[in-house]
């Protein structure tokens, strides 16, 4: 029978890195956790793999995959994500989004649909990639909830150029408009600056490692779900077309159960890596 003493120990051993306790393995097995306890010179405990189980279960110690994170190094994050707070909420009708989705090439993709049981679709292999790669130019309107873009062979400022010019296209009333795009180079080249100041469109920058900052990530997440998961595509012209199909579609049913269903989880997934809102210390809940 164990005290309290030895369930916290044991709690506390389950939570350490075995690497710590000399162990070299990066994680513990229920069995060499056990093991280890019982041959601890310093404080055994005998405890069976059951009663280990039980143990960690009563203590909310649960077997998990881990997760990475990293934080902002820009100097000017506060004023950056407060920019684009401000633009998401003051000007949510006059507010895009721009970034590239890929790349993207062409080969069998894994995802998931229904099968016989214990008999899954299976995709055929690959050997010889040939075709190259491209990218997506996304641009998101947050006002009208509606996801549009051009496919090119590569990244620069000139396809990036384009695809804003889409987006100040999309309200060529003259007024302001409001960007947010993430550091790339191409993304802030002088002649995209030039123009963007003479036809009054604002570009509001992620800070430095924060592009989970632009609200088009989320949809990007939902575009790999229903046009590459699970599918087969001979070529990029064939890719390219089911993309566009599926961009009209999500277009047309923007609040469809399942659109929706997906891009919650894909925001709770970008914000769960982060564990707070925009990716900043909840420093009120930590005063």
């Amino acid at each position: 029978m164990l005290d309290d003493g030895d369930e916290d120990l044991v709690a506390a051993t389950a939570l350490s890195r075995p690497c710590v306790a000399g162990t070299p393995i990066t994680h513990w097995s229920v069995r060499k956790l056990a093991g280890y306890l019982r041959e601890d010179p310093d404080h055994p405990v005998r405890i069976g793999r059951e009663s280990l189980r039980t143990l960690l279960h009563r203590h909310r110690i649960t077997f998990q995959h881990t997760s990475t994170w990293k934080d902002s190094t820009d100097p000017d994050i506060e004023a950056k994500l407060e920019r684009i707070e401000e633009a998401l909420d003051q000007h949510p009708e006059r507010t895009f989004a721009f970034d590239e989705f890929g790349p993207l090439g062409i080969r069998p993709t894994p995802g998931t649909g229904w099968a016989p049981e214990r008999r899954p679709d299976r995709l055929p292999a690959t050997y010889h990639r040939t075709e190259g790669v491209t990218y997506f130019h996304g641009c998101y309107s947050v006002g009208e909830d509606t996801l549009w873009g051009i496919n090119h062979r590569h990244k620069g400022g000139a396809n990036s150029l384009t695809a804003l010019q889409s987006i100040r296209g999309h309200l060529p009333d003259g007024e302001p408009v409001y960007v947010i795009l993430d550091n790339l180079s191409a993304h802030g080249t002088p002649r995209i600056r030039r123009w963007a100041a003479r036809h009054r469109v604002e570009l509001c920058f992620t800070p430095t490692n924060a592009s989970w900052a632009n609200p088009i990530e989320a949809h990007f997440g939902v575009l790999r779900q229903f046009t590459l998961a699970n599918s087969v595509h001979p070529n990029h012209v064939v890719q390219t077309r089911r993309l566009h199909e599926y961009l009209r579609w999500r277009n047309d049913h923007a609040r469809h159960p399942d659109v929706l269903e997906a891009q919650r989880r894909e925001r709770a997934r970008i914000r769960s890596e982060k564990g707070h809102r925009w990716g900043r210390h909840d420093t009120a809940k930590a005063a």
